[in-house]
């Protein structure tokens, strides 16, 4: 007998693709039992059906090497439970190696998978053949076998899934399409379908290429774009056998896995072909787009090269699937900051199957416990704005981003599509002194300068890049003379009403309920005591503050803060962003230039470390907040956008006889680690606390009514000793470049990773900042007992630790 349409449920999960099924077992699996899944076809039909089905571990992200390493035991142990195979395989993988640059980013590889815990060996072309017999090896330098690995079948996994869901208690209804979503006063009610409404109190949109879609019926943003992904499946070929490994080839764009004694051979090619810019058919079902021939030839022929035999073998079926991809190659996952209890998983990136069963985890946590469970920033969909939504600027950047799979990841690798973006006031004139420009979050930011005669191009490697010179210059006149960094991209958020004081002190773990013209360095914590964000909360009035925050993080910090705003709660929040640059002057002859543009005291006594003024600069009216972020003295300038230009015209006409400098995001990244100064999502995540990180003093624990994260602080401090901590090193050797991911050793043993390293040009080595873990804790005996390395592409160099900051331990030179 039918099932009854149903008209409510506790959630609705629109899409029935790996993802969507995943979600809903995971759901049952917590005990929310009243879950309904829609799919507009059949389950498995959109883009998962033809997905190659490979599992490989390893991410950049310890949290996203979790997600799969979830995956695989979950895959391992699903039939067993449900009855349903899956096709799950634990075959293992092979990465080769044609080039040097690519040996050295796999014995990276090595080192980062020691320091999550994945199993992995460098090996030589010769090993590399035993285990892989059909590939020629004349070309190759070395690879990495990791034994973990594996693949399944993504139809028959999603099936498994959706029976483990069902056996629970969810609803998987096919055959019903999603023509809207139901909302109400910013929360969402339900859906409504082409056989009727259904009321929920939690819709997840897992639709897939047709999740931008979705969220276009209720005005959130998932951007994503389907590009074509294609890949072909031989005849029978001698030598491969049922447990041949997966075996990637990144140098030749390629990848290859055993299928019925054959191979299915498919890549990721330098510049992909996007796919729907019309819109994607609802019918689009169980099918395929038109060989691509000319496409291909890239990948077959390398494949070519890579496995001879393919020259004679049969060559069964050409498939070519459309799948979607996102600007920065990461998928999607989240509530919508548009929208309260709409979540988002979607955008897999041909990493679907992999990921699904990790994610899809991840995202019923989020779900149940109403803020994710562990670091999730590299795929919160809060990393995005309605801006990166543009459908031909989407177009332009999924060109680029599927071809990311293989590209090579060289230090600081900058995109190169859909540029320039989102420009600062100051844009025209930087370029024109030669300034080579990254992006983040969109904005052009300037990363270095070129000297007269120079390229502003970066040439990447993975020893010292060609702007190493340009950065020593820009540090050399911050420290000796003075620096301006235009760091308009920082995000700027306007908090006001009658109780914003109140309202902010309870989400920021300092005290910012100060005297006007105060400005307070804080966390943004969550439940668990780990950082949201760290920001600048600066008061301009009793009932007004300025939050400065990261370049990335306008989004995600605006949703945080309304988050836990009491409903009542007189406050209003506005993203100011877009109406204020921002020029910090840095360095011991700051003051001698400002004073002769302004009228207003800058003097030590006068304007104090961590004030904000407003003041006249030049023909401007501007604030003025006495900060640093590279350990010298120094202000942030923010300035109303119209005045920006003259007053960068004013400071360096007056900066002229003092030695200003124009210095980028390099300069500004190596300073800032001479100090040990933190940044969120690297030394700061929601996984990492204050006492963690070293920073107990911007904790104000004894607050009256406490604060977001109070009471797992108090907790933290309970317990005595932290089993992590972050903690500065230098290398002995002055010639290495670190640039972050590096495995670190104590005493031969691995007890962490390197979470951002720069060349301190001042200090004349590397410097960088590294999570240390030890379960009995990380005290100055553990620090200062035995020696520290860091394994540097399998090389070990010895490590000396600072417990005070290896510049100006004691701030001298910021306070003066």
């Amino acid at each position: 007998m039918a099932q009854e349409f149903p008209t409510q449920a506790q959630v609705v999960i629109v899409g029935g693709g790996i993802i969507g099924c995943s979600v809903a077992y995971h759901l049952t699996k917590l005990g929310w039992n009243d879950v309904v899944l829609l799919e507009q076809g059949q389950l498995s039909g959109g883009t998962t059906w033809h997905a190659a089905g490979l599992v490989g571990q390893l991410r950049s992200h310890a949290n996203m090497t979790g997600l799969i390493k979830y995956s695989t035991k979950l895959y391992s142990e699903l039939e067993s439970e449900t009855g349903l195979a899956t096709g799950w395989k634990n075959c293992g993988s092979l990465s080769v190696a044609r080039t040097q640059d690519r040996m050295t980013v796999l014995k990276r590889t090595a080192a980062s998978a020691r320091a999550q815990g994945v199993a992995i060996e460098v090996i030589s072309p010769k090993q590399a053949q035993e285990l892989w017999p059909v590939m020629a090896i004349d070309d190759l330098v070395g690879a990495v076998w990791l034994p973990g690995d594996g693949k399944a079948n993504p139809t028959d996994l999603t099936q498994s899934l959706a029976k483990g869901a069902r056996n629970r208690g969810a609803r998987v209804i096919e055959r019903v399409r999603v023509t809207g979503i139901s909302t109400k006063n910013g929360v969402v009610t339900g859906v409504e379908t082409d056989r009727g409404a259904i009321a929920a109190e939690i819709v997840v949109n897992c639709a897939g290429q047709w999740a931008r879609k979705v969220g276009q019926m209720c005005g959130v943003t998932v951007p994503l774009h389907s590009a074509e992904h294609m890949y072909i499946v031989t005849g029978r070929i001698e030598g491969v056998h049922p447990d041949l490994p997966v075996m990637r080839d990144p140098d030749g764009y390629i990848y290859f896995k055993e299928e019925v004694g054959g191979l299915v051979m498919g890549g990721f090619e330098p510049e992909a072909k996007p796919w729907g810019m019309a819109g994607i058919p609802d019918d689009f079902e169980f099918a395929l787009l038109p060989d691509d021939w000319d496409q291909f030839e890239i990948l077959m022929h390398n494949a070519l090269q890579r496995v001879p035999q393919l020259e004679t073998s049969e060559v069964k079926k050409f498939y070519n699937g459309p799948e979607s991809f996102t600007p920065d190659n990461n998928f999607i996952l989240g509530e919508a900051p548009e929208l309260k209890n709409f979540f988002v998983g979607a955008g897999f990136n041909s990493m679907g199957i992999a990921s699904a069963g990790g994610a899809g985890r991840a995202l019923a946590e989020w779900i149940v416990n109403r803020a994710p469970t562990m670091d999730l920033w590299p795929v919160d969909i809060r990393r995005f704005a309605g801006f990166n939504n543009n459908p031909r600027w989407l177009h332009d950047r999924v060109k680029e981003t599927l071809g990311l799979h293989y590209a090579m990841p060289w230090p600081n690798r900058e995109l190169d599509t859909a540029r320039p973006f989102r420009r600062s006031p100051l844009y025209d004139r930087l370029a024109a002194k030669g300034a080579c420009f990254g992006s983040k979050m969109g904005w052009e930011r300037a990363n270095w300068f070129a000297a007269e005669g120079e390229r502003p191009v970066t040439e990447y490697s993975f020893g010292r890049q060609n702007w190493h010179e340009a950065v020593k210059r820009e540090m050399k006149a911050t420290r000796e003379a003075a620096g301006i960094f235009d760091q308009t991209s920082f995000a700027k958020l306007l908090v006001q009403g009658r109780d914003a004081a109140a309202a902010l002190n309870r989400i920021c773990a300092a005290d910012i309920d100060g005297e006007i013209g105060r400005s307070v360095y804080t966390g943004l914590l969550n439940a668990r005591g780990g950082y949201e964000s760290d920001l600048t909360v600066m008061r301009l009035a009793a009932d007004r503050f300025m939050l400065i925050t990261g370049s990335a993080q306008a989004v995600h910090d605006a949703d945080w803060i309304r988050k836990n705003l009491a409903a009542d709660a007189h406050v209003t929040l506005t993203d100011v962003t877009s109406s204020y640059a921002v020029l910090a002057l840095m360095g011991p002859k700051s003051r001698d230039i400002l004073s002769k543009l302004t009228s207003a005291d800058i003097s030590n006594e006068g304007f104090p470390f961590a004030t904000i003024r407003e003041i006249d600069i030049g023909y401007a009216t501007a604030f003025a907040n006495r900060m640093t972020y590279v350990g010298e003295l120094g202000w942030e300038l923010i300035v109303p956008t119209e005045f920006a230009v003259g007053v960068y015209e004013a400071l360096h006409e007056v900066g002229r006889a003092f030695g200003l400098t124009d210095c980028g995001y390099y300069a500004l990244e190596a300073l800032r680690l001479e100090k040990g100064y933190r940044a969120w999502s690297r030394e700061l995540t929601p996984d990492i606390n204050p006492y963690e990180a070293g920073l107990g003093f911007a904790v104000a624990l004894g607050k009256p009514g406490g604060f977001v994260g109070h009471d797992a602080l108090v907790a933290a401090k309970t317990k005595g000793l932290p089993s992590r901590r972050i903690v500065q090193f230098t290398l002995d050797d002055p010639l290495p470049m670190l640039w972050g991911g590096e495995l670190i050793l104590r005493a031969g043993k691995p007890v962490g990773e390197v979470r951002s390293a720069a060349y301190g040009h001042t200090l004349g080595r590397s410097v960088a900042l590294g999570l240390l873990e030890n379960p009995e804790g990380v005290d100055k005996t553990f620090l200062e007992g035995e020696r520290f390395e860091i394994d540097l592409a399998g090389i070990r160099y010895a490590a000396t630790v600072h417990l005070a900051p290896a510049y100006d331990p004691r701030a001298l030179r910021v306070k003066i």
